[in-house]
């Protein structure tokens, strides 16, 4: 029996999960599955450089299978530009909103179609991250700037072509960001044994499982081969997938999550979220107590950072991270428990595991 039972636990998983070389040119059949009335326009929510990489691309694609469509260039995934995108879609009453690019346009684009009542389509164009098929989406200027309840994918069509010709340094991250499952799990199981919260024993063993096979395909990513993409992907969407199942991010974010965002918030320069929530993955393991080094051997085959330098970012904001993570987000019990880490604690973590030198 899973934890804390509930009486009622909803799930709302994406319809169509679509992963495959030039699977983009299709998108407008499946919309046309998804809602088969005409005249629809399609609300493009892309990046400034991706949209001459492949926003156009689908645009017409969309416009020769009838389809109205309006592309909106999100330079940033804060309110600013969700307030923005959500005016024009309404102006254009747009039925359909496709994220088409990194994080940051699927994170833009799926609040949007959340406060519209849309349909929300994922076409990420790197794997970078889990939010690809995940409900919840990172929105700076918020008062709460961690993650916020939006709506999950009805698609998600995840091109290799296009993703697999991403930075190699964006498939790292992604990479990251899964093998963090392996603390977020404990963080999880820890908060239900001392705090009898929640936990779904389905939805921890999808998520593991997808940080074990990226484990397995170290090499392949790390080669960025198209199977090794292939396999990111999947783990991504799987991931996605296990936090829909969940209803909550924690089944792939915990105390490696906290460090990052806590980063995100003091360091001048952040790295990118999968790389920092990888760091943050090794110290957080030693702190459960499981394998750290073979995380950290992981991460360095893959091509991830694995130390501050790697980063970027100067030790004092490394251990001050750690010292103030436990504050991000209070209601969230983890490893770091309610009061944190010491100056000295933390510093000695971030030492032993050889994060700063």
């Amino acid at each position: 029996m899973d934890g804390g039972y509930h009486n009622e636990h909803v799930m709302n998983l994406p319809k169509k999960i679509v992963v495959g070389i030039n699977v983009r040119k299709n998108i407008g059949k499946y919309i046309k599955e998804l809602i088969p009335e005409k005249n629809i326009t399609v609300f493009i929510v892309t990046g400034p450089h991706v949209v001459n990489i492949v926003g156009k691309e689908v645009s017409s694609i969309l416009i020769d299978e009838g389809f109205d469509t309006h592309i909106f260039i999100a330079k940033r995934a804060d309110q600013d530009n969700v307030e923005r995108a959500l005016s024009e879609a309404r102006e254009v009453k747009s039925r359909v909103v496709i994220g088409l690019g990194g994080g940051k346009c699927i994170d833009v684009a799926k609040v949007v179609a959340s406060r519209t009542s849309q349909f929300f389509i994922s076409m990420p164009t790197a794997a970078s991250h889990d939010g690809i098929a995940s409900p919840f989406a990172s929105i700076k200027g918020l008062a709460h700037p961690i993650s916020v309840k939006a709506i999950e994918p009805s698609i998600i069509v995840a091109d290799i072509e296009i993703i697999s010709k991403a930075p190699k340094r964006l498939i790292a991250a992604g990479a990251g960001d899964i093998i963090a499952k392996f603390t977020a799990v404990r963080d999880w199981q820890l908060a239900h044994k001392l705090r009898n919260e929640y936990y779904g024993a389905y939805a921890a063993s999808l998520a593991l499982l997808s940080a074990k096979h990226v484990v397995s395909y170290a090499g392949e990513i790390g080669r960025c081969s198209q199977e090794g993409v292939r396999v990111l992907v999947e783990a991504l969407i799987s991931s996605g997938v296990a936090i829909c199942i969940a209803g909550s991010t924690r089944p792939a974010s915990g105390s490696e999550h906290l460090f990052s965002h806590a980063l995100d918030l003091i360091a001048p320069n952040p790295a990118l979220h999968g790389e920092q929530v990888g760091v943050g993955t090794i110290m957080m393991a030693y702190l459960h107590g499981i394998n750290w080094r073979k995380i950290k051997k992981v991460l360095k085959r893959i091509g991830a950072p694995t130390t501050a330098k790697e980063l970027g970012i100067d030790d004092e904001y490394i251990i001050k991270a750690l010292t103030i993570a436990h504050k991000i987000r209070p209601e969230r019990y983890t490893i770091l428990g309610e009061k944190g880490l010491t100056w000295e604690a933390a510093e000695r973590l971030a030492r032993i595991t050889g994060v700063i030198d």
